[in-house]
């Protein structure tokens, strides 16, 4: 096994106008080796409140290590699109 480091969770859009942030990426994994459960996850992507687009979800380490991507940020409850997952 190899422990991987999570990405961060992107940060909230603005009160009233701004973008989510987007999340980071988890950190790789060397050849040969995988990832335990819960381990390598993308981090989420920050939301929107009322005007703007949420944070895209941060990439995984790769699917065949186990990894997922991060759920992408809600968008702005006026106006805005919701944030993309990212890769496994």
């Amino acid at each position: 096994m190899y422990q991987t480091s999570v990405g961060g969770n992107g940060g909230q859009g603005g009160f009233f106008a701004g973008n989510g942030g987007n999340g980071g990426n988890a950190g790789s994994i060397p050849a040969g080796f995988t990832a335990p459960a819960g381990n390598g996850i993308g981090g989420n992507g920050g939301g929107a409140q009322l005007v703007g687009n949420g944070g895209n979800g941060g990439a995984g380490a790769g699917a065949s290590q186990g990894g997922t991507g991060g759920t992408g940020g809600r968008g702005g409850d006026l106006f805005g699109q919701p944030g993309a997952d990212g890769p496994p």
